[in-house]
């Protein structure tokens, strides 16, 4: 994964990036990782990440929509070669970008993830993964 960035939002809505150059980072590129293998570890490690092309207009609103719910998502930009290497969420043969994981699940993309919090689940499931306290259900 070339390029391996990692966004956060700041309080004052700025953002900030993160390059993370360490192997103890759990960000970190092992060489002999394949792609795949890089998502899927990525995805186990972390509550909430969204997987995205370079200046992807959807996934800033993904962020500012997680963030005004209080969470911090992890962003991984990909490259176009390393886009093939997400799993479809929805069972189709594209996968899509951006794509949002919580707790290790597909949520999708943007769509699915307004449909959830439309819904009233997009809390509930933040809370049940731990990416958010059980004190903002109350």
């Amino acid at each position: 994964m070339q390029g391996l960035r990692r966004y956060a939002l700041l309080a004052d809505g700025g953002v900030r990036l993160e390059l993370t150059p360490t192997t103890t980072s759990p960000l970190a590129i092992d060489v002999a990782e394949s792609a795949e293998t890089r998502i899927r570890r990525l995805i186990s490690e972390n509550p909430v990440i969204i997987f995205t092309r370079s200046a992807c207009c959807m996934c800033h609103v993904m962020k500012r929509l997680l963030s005004a719910v209080g969470v911090h998502p992890t962003v991984i930009e990909l490259e176009e070669d390393e886009i093939a290497a997400l799993k479809p969420c929805d069972g189709g043969d594209q996968p899509v970008s951006p794509a949002l994981y919580i707790g290790g699940a597909c949520v999708g993309g943007l769509e699915s993830m307004v449909a959830l919090h439309l819904s009233n689940s997009l809390v509930r499931k933040l809370v049940e993964v731990g990416a958010l306290s059980e004190e903002i259900l109350n």
